[in-house]
């Protein structure tokens, strides 16, 4: 069956294991049904943007045009860096979407994907974020009432853990700390900056997290949908935000925001 869709993130559901869904212009797929079957991606070659919906020949920050990214609320730099928000002092593009979005509660977190990573989301965003990192265990370090309080709180732990994840590794499953989420936690409760202890979090428990994957690849390679328009695999597992191939094949979904695709399953 052929399906129509403008690619967007995936959107999931947190269940044992994390159930996938690619909406298209006639249904909502659930992918989890499509596992070791047959799927070809084709890219009918046209791009446009998520919230302007003008035709465009390349994407900004994952489905903008160059304008919409230079001034849309949604691509403000303190959704890549949370400790550059202002939006406490009244500072925003938009001061509105800025009330529902960054001056509301969020987590600094240790995450496992590929390694032990620290991260920053609002409380909303929980355990959405995590799945999409790919991560199969999560625990919550702080909660703060605004982004830029979190931001400091992760600039200061990245001093010891990193705040990216390697997506091959993840993908691959080749995890290099599966035992050590916990003594990193404990590990990081030690160094936590003593102006900002009274945001840490006690008694918190660990989130574990599983996804349809049937068969891990030894190694990936990511599709480039610019370059080769056709993907024709067996699905063999989803993660992260990334559909995996019997032949090793993987493409990142949310990257490809705006492209208008043919899915055939």
């Amino acid at each position: 069956m052929n399906h129509t869709t403008l690619l967007t993130k995936m959107s999931s559901n947190f269940e044992n294991p994390v159930k996938y869904y690619i909406k298209t212009e006639n249904e909502t797929l659930l992918m989890n049904d499509y596992l070791d079957c047959s799927i070809k991606i084709e890219f009918t070659g046209n791009i446009y943007c998520i919230l302007c919906g003008k035709a465009i020949k390349k994407t900004f920050g994952q489905g903008y045009c160059f304008s919409c990214f230079s001034n849309s609320p949604e691509t403000e730099e303190c959704v890549f860096r949370p400790e550059l928000c202002r939006a406490h002092i009244g500072i925003a593009r938009d001061l509105e979407y800025s009330r529902v979005h960054c001056l509301q509660d969020h987590f600094v977190y240790l995450a496992l994907s590929s390694d032990i990573k620290v991260g920053v989301t609002r409380s909303s965003q929980i355990p959405t974020r995590w799945i999409d990192q790919g991560a199969i265990s999560a625990i919550k370090i702080a909660k703060t009432s605004n982004r830029y309080l979190s931001g400091l709180i992760e600039v200061a732990l990245k001093k010891y853990v990193p705040d990216k994840t390697n997506w091959r590794l993840m993908l691959t499953n080749k995890l290099s700390s599966f035992q050590q989420l916990e003594s990193t936690f404990n590990f990081i409760i030690s160094v936590f900056p003593d102006d900002l202890k009274e945001y840490l979090i006690k008694n918190e428990t660990t989130t574990t997290i599983q996804y349809p994957v049937s068969q891990y690849p030894n190694n990936v390679k990511s599709i480039d949908l610019d370059k080769e328009k056709i993907i024709n695999g067996i699905l063999k597992g989803i993660k992260g935000q990334y559909l995996i191939f019997d032949n090793g094949i993987v493409i990142n979904v949310r990257k490809y925001t705006g492209y208008l695709v043919n899915i055939e399953v």
